[in-house]
């Protein structure tokens, strides 16, 4: 069973009903409120768990009291717990609910991913030059190792969530991150590609027009899209219920970074027609990876609302 721990410093004038919506909701477990315990900032020190499912309408309450900006809240993963039969009950009396993502975790783990630091250039830069490696050796585990290295996915999802929430400005940062990120890591690339092609360092394999990997990439069809659209569903999903390895499957399944190397590539060896259809499969991905990651955000707020409403009209509970 899911719990979160959340820990709020009130001002005093708050404390009464910050005390209410905990003590108000038979999730909460463990609540300790210390008045005046607190420094920097001033206040009471209030602290408790919360059963996972039910940390949205608690969350929900503290927000709109205004503990997020006239005091402050932190809220973390509960990693194991022993709680006894409190927590179970609480549990069987959530049911379905109980599994239901926290949506302010999950919506700072995607800006967490928005912040586009030099790091985020570099490891693209990098993930291209792996790539461009992986085409002209022709090694699809090079071409895998691009993909896990490059963070693109995360812009890619910060925009989705952007489109979901109606924040233009994250939207527009997103954009402009993957735009000069994937025009850096081309440009860099291509140069890459050119000294390997001056010094003849490609496989014979390549010089001779067999390239299995860079005509896997430069061939945008119907899979493309699908895998697409498919990855962009279990990203969401993954990032949702905190799955490390269903989203690192993500990365190795989308044909992004590979397709920013592929143009490069196709570029300095004079390949105009791949170059050409690396492009618009970098392109197909992206959009696609971003209609779909937003769909799918509010396809799931959605389907937990009704599973809250069914399971609210059920037991007469707020």
């Amino acid at each position: 069973m899911d719990m979160i721990h959340i820990r709020v410093v009130s001002p005093a004038d708050l404390t009464d009903q910050v005390e209410g919506i905990l003590t108000g909701s038979p999730y909460v477990l463990n609540l300790i409120v210390q008045r005046g315990a607190a420094r920097n900032p001033e206040g009471d020190a209030v602290a408790c768990d919360v059963v996972g499912g039910a940390a949205n309408e608690v969350l929900r309450g503290l927000r709109d009291l205004g503990i997020d900006t006239r005091g402050t809240m932190v809220v973390e993963s509960v990693d194991m717990a022993f709680t006894g039969q409190a927590s179970d009950r609480a549990a069987r009396r959530l049911g379905t609910l109980a599994n239901a993502p926290v949506w302010d975790q999950v919506e700072a783990r995607i800006r967490s991913e928005g912040r586009y630091a030099p790091s985020f250039y570099l490891y693209l830069v990098i993930a291209g030059l792996i790539g461009s490696v992986g085409i002209v050796t022709n090694s699809q585990i090079l071409i895998v190792g691009a993909m896990v290295v490059g963070p693109e996915y995360g812009a890619i999802v910060a925009v989705a969530l952007g489109i979901d929430r109606g924040e233009r400005t994250m939207v527009r940062k997103g954009l402009s991150a993957l735009g000069a990120g994937l025009l850096l890591t081309i440009a860099v690339t291509f140069l890459f590609s050119l000294l390997i092609r001056g010094f003849g360092l490609e496989s014979q394999a390549f010089q001779k027009g067999l390239r299995p990997v860079s005509d896997l990439i430069n061939t945008p069809n119907f899979f493309s899209v699908a895998v697409a659209a498919l990855a962009g569903v279990v990203g969401i999903v993954s990032l949702t219920e905190a799955r490390t390895s269903a989203l690192l499957g993500v990365f190795i399944s989308v044909t992004t970074i590979p397709a920013a190397a592929a143009i490069s590539v196709s570029t300095a060896f004079a390949s105009w027609s791949e170059a050409r259809g690396s492009l618009i499969q970098l392109l197909v991905n992206i959009a696609v990876l971003i209609v779909v990651g937003a769909a799918a955000l509010r396809c799931q707020r959605a389907i937990w609302r009704r599973v809250a409403l069914r399971r609210a009209g059920q037991t007469g509970a707020p």
